[in-house]
């Protein structure tokens, strides 16, 4: 017996419809609902937050560059397995699924191409390839472009987006590409030519401590993850609590470890006007 009588009520089971897959997605910066075709409209920034989602290599090369301008170099390049690394899975294992993953054949693109009219050369790292990580494929590929430019007398850019670092399963072949892409920039800047590096989130290892932090110009997008080793493990290393925000972009602008912060939406256009500015 309810407060007005007896009940007549029936209650009816409904099914809840499932929602579709690959609509929607959580903000990791205000862990609000985003939908996806609006971050796609909005360069996969959150317009709630202003938090800046990753973007693949493709993207953000057709974002820079102006249409139909940008001409890929190295394309069939594929690493080996010159350890025959093993493991729960194999390190071809690992190639093989995160090629079928991505469509590419390793973790960075480059190529030559147009920014807002000027002549340039492109290289951008992707972390859905094994972390973004640097074997031999992705130091031979980035000391070509570095060397092409050089050779052709363009200013280079490198999007960086790598959280693994040197990749593991190739040993010192991988480290050894550290000074490898290293040689190349000095020989690039010794011909009085520009270097531009774009850190984004993240940008770690083995790759901020070579080409990614020696550029002539470093810009990075809000909020990026930039260092060697990770927050967590320079705290354990060194036993004390680090200051609010250690390692992102604001921070490190601060301390003056990177020349400026770009938005998103404004990168293309800060590229090409650094460029005038510093060949002009």
């Amino acid at each position: 017996m309810s407060l007005f009588g007896r009940s007549n009520y029936t209650f009816i089971k409904v099914k809840r419809k499932d929602i579709p897959l690959g609509v929607w997605t959580k903000c990791p910066g205000c862990e609000s609902p985003a939908y996806f075709k609006e971050l796609k409209n909005n360069l996969n920034v959150c317009p709630k937050c202003g938090y800046h989602l990753g973007l693949t290599a493709d993207e953000r090369a057709g974002h820079l560059t102006d249409e139909g301008s940008f001409v890929g170099h190295d394309e069939g390049m594929a690493s080996g397995d010159p350890l025959d690394f093993k493991g729960p899975k194999t390190y071809k294992e690992k190639l093989k699924a995160d090629q079928e993953a991505t469509g590419m054949t390793d973790a960075v693109i480059t190529g030559h191409c147009q920014i807002e009219g000027r002549k340039a050369m492109l290289a951008v790292t992707d972390s859905r390839f094994i972390m973004g990580s640097m074997g031999s494929v992705v130091g031979e590929r980035i000391a070509r472009a570095v060397e092409y430019a050089t050779g052709n007398g363009l200013p280079l850019v490198i999007v960086s987006g790598s959280g693994g670092g040197a990749r593991m399963y190739e040993g010192a072949l991988s480290l050894m590409q550290m000074a490898k892409t290293c040689a190349a920039l000095d020989r690039h800047r010794r011909a009085g030519l520009l270097y531009i590096s774009v850190l984004t989130n993240p940008t770690m290892g083995g790759i901020m401590a070579s080409f990614a932090g020696v550029g002539d110009v470093i810009i990075a997008e809000p909020k990026a993850l930039i260092g060697f080793a990770g927050p967590r493990v320079v705290e354990q290393t060194i036993r004390q609590k680090l200051p609010a925000g250690f390692q992102r972009s604001e921070f490190l602008l601060a301390h003056g470890l990177i020349d400026m912060i770009v938005e998103r939406q404004d990168l293309k256009r800060v590229l090409a006007r650094t460029i005038d500015y510093c060949l002009n």
